[in-house]
This record gives C-alpha cells, sequence and structure tokens, in this order.
C-alpha cells in the first residue's frame, strides 16, 4: 500500500515522501497517529505542489544569501577596544561585537553564530573574518581594531 508520510517517521522516510508499506502498518499505526495518509491523487498533487513552493523559497533564500555576501564581501569594519600595555586588549573582540559593528556602520543584520571566529581577537590591527551566511555563500572582512582613546 502507498502512503504519504505527513510527518518524520524513523527508518522509514521523511515528510512528503511517498512509501509502500503493509495494510496492516498503515492502518493500525501510521493512521492513527496522523504519521500518513493514503496516496490519492489529489494527495500526491498537493505534495507535488508542496515540494514545488519549498524548490522556490530555498532558491530564493540562497539568492538573497549570495546577494549579501557580494555585498558585505571586503568591508571593513572598525572596532575600539580598551589596550593595555604592548598592544594587548583589556578582554577581546568577539562575534557579537563584530556583528554590532557591522549593523552600527554599515546597516546589515548579521547574525553572531554566522561569524567564524576560531578565537577572540586580543590584539589591535587588521584580521580577516570569514562570515558564513548560507551554506553556499560566504564572505570574508576585514575586522581593524584600534586603540580607544
Amino acid at each position: 500500500m502507498q502512503v504519504v508520510l505527513l510527518q518524520d517517521v524513523a527508518k522509514l522516510g521523511k515528510k512528503g515522501d511517498i512509501v509502500n508499506v503493509t495494510e496492516g502498518y498503515a492502518r493500525n499505526f501510521l493512521f492513527p497517529r496522523n504519521l500518513a495518509s493514503p496516496a490519492s491523487q489529489g494527495k500526491l498533487k498537493e505534495i507535488a505542489v508542496q515540494k514545488q513552493a519549498q524548490a522556490a523559497k530555498k532558491q530564493k533564500e540562497e539568492a538573497a544569501a549570495r546577494e549579501l555576501a557580494a555585498k558585505i564581501d571586503g568591508l571593513s569594519v572598525v572596532l575600539k577596544a580598551k589596550v593595555g600595555e604592548g598592544g594587548r586588549l583589556f578582554g577581546a573582540v568577539s562575534s557579537k561585537d563584530i556583528a554590532d559593528g557591522l549593523k552600527a556602520q554599515f546597516g546589515y543584520q548579521i547574525d553572531k553564530k554566522k561569524i567564524a571566529l576560531k578565537e577572540p581577537i586580543k590584539t589591535l590591527g587588521y584580521h580577516k573574518i570569514t562570515v558564513k551566511i548560507h551554506p553556499v555563500a560566504q564572505a570574508e572582512i576585514n575586522v581593524n581594531v584600534v586603540a580607544l582613546e
């Protein structure tokens, strides 16, 4: 019997998949728990339309991410920090500070989790930072840490 999964089912498939199962499994387990519905022509068309809409949405998100990556690639963010002896910072510059600097100086809202810092910045000067906007789009920005006067 062919059924369309309405939710992810372990060892069977993901939401929207069309799978073959025995009638008893479908009637006694999947249908009562609203995990699946019979694969009728109407349901198959509905699933096809949903998949098409999801693909269009995903493509739109990827295009927006690539556009944002192109805009911020090569930007130079200037951050001011308190400095002690030898050019070492009091504290460190974190990904949150960089995200706040991007928003304040250029108006780009970037989630701090998308800024890939291997370790917090603890010295003055220029640092190249990778911003992973989307799995298909990333950009490199320059962070210039200067002494607070």
